[in-house]
């Protein structure tokens, strides 16, 4: 099993070419992009991301999946640092590599987000104010407290099963468990069991979670695809896969605490809290009891 500390061959070499251009010291935030095949879209996503955050400088490191057209190139041009890898591997093993470039160039605070346009950059500084106050150490955006402009009624109602789902797996509540925008102390990427070549962004939730971290989730924005297709196929299979990841996710979890020492299985202090709106600051709700 590959986790987030596991190197594979193209992952080596794209970390050596990254690090003699663009060298070993990063600011405070980086952003980190997984990118397949996303010329089209890849410029608007990056267009607004912003270069300081509450004081703190941010660089966005763009990890390219094994594209076949000019992401890379496109990504280059739009100001973004760029790691690109010759082999296509899914999104999961892009966003692992991207954390693990975070985390070595010393980086304290790590975003993400996707390259199609779907999320708001304005949202960013929100979802990451609360872990940068010391209020959580994950943050991610929801889509049912904030606002989406998606039209597929079969995703919608997905988000909402798998929200109930892991909710009650977890103990705590969660609104939307596959928001792709989310910010989180560097560390936390390092320390739980990362895996998943695709569908990585519920195996980091339930991960995030169950290692007792404190989880918070901040009202933000769904658009429409700025260009290009989804890479996550359609809703059935979609759903059927995100239902696997999510199940033996959660099974490998609990297998971990129940064979860890108390000291292993609790880093940190758990902690939930959500919002009650759009707009709104987060306000903290209590656990549920396993």
């Amino acid at each position: 099993m590959t986790g987030p500390e596991t190197l594979v061959d193209p992952d080596a070499a794209a970390m050596v070419e990254f690090a003699a251009q663009y060298g070993s010291d990063l600011p405070p935030v980086a952003i980190v992009i997984a990118a397949y095949n996303e010329e089209n879209g890849i410029g608007e996503a990056l267009a607004g991301i912003p270069a300081v955050i509450d004081g703190m400088e941010t660089a966005t490191i763009v990890v390219v999946d094994g594209s076949t057209d000019r992401t890379a190139a496109e990504a280059r041009k739009a100001g973004a640092m760029v790691c690109d890898v010759p082999v296509n591997r899914g999104q999961g093993a892009a966003l692992r590599l991207g954390y693990r470039l975070a985390r070595q160039g010393g980086a304290r605070y790590v975003v993400t987000t996707d390259a199609d346009g779907q999320y708001d950059p304005a949202d960013i500084t929100r979802v990451l104010a609360p872990v940068v106050r010391g209020e959580a150490d994950f943050a991610t955006g929801s889509r049912i407290l904030g606002r989406q402009e998606t039209h597929d009624k079969v995703r919608r109602l997905g988000v909402h099963v798998f929200a109930w789902l892991i909710s009650r797996m977890t103990g705590q509540r969660i609104t939307d468990t596959s928001f792709g925008l989310r910010a989180m102390r560097a560390e936390v990427t390092g320390a739980v069991t990362l895996a998943q070549p695709q569908y990585q962004a519920s195996e980091l939730l339930i991960g995030v979670i169950s290692h007792g971290f404190r989880v918070m989730e901040v009202p933000a924005t769904m658009r429409l695809r700025a260009a290009g297709t989804t890479k996550k196929g359609g809703n059935l299979v979609y759903g059927y896969r995100y239902t696997r990841v999510v199940v033996g996710t959660w099974l490998r979890e609990r297998r971990r605490a129940s064979s860890s020492s108390p000291a292993e299985s609790s880093p940190a202090p758990a902690s939930a809290s959500a919002s009650t709106g759009a707009g709104a600051e987060p306000v903290p709700v209590p656990a549920k009891t396993k």
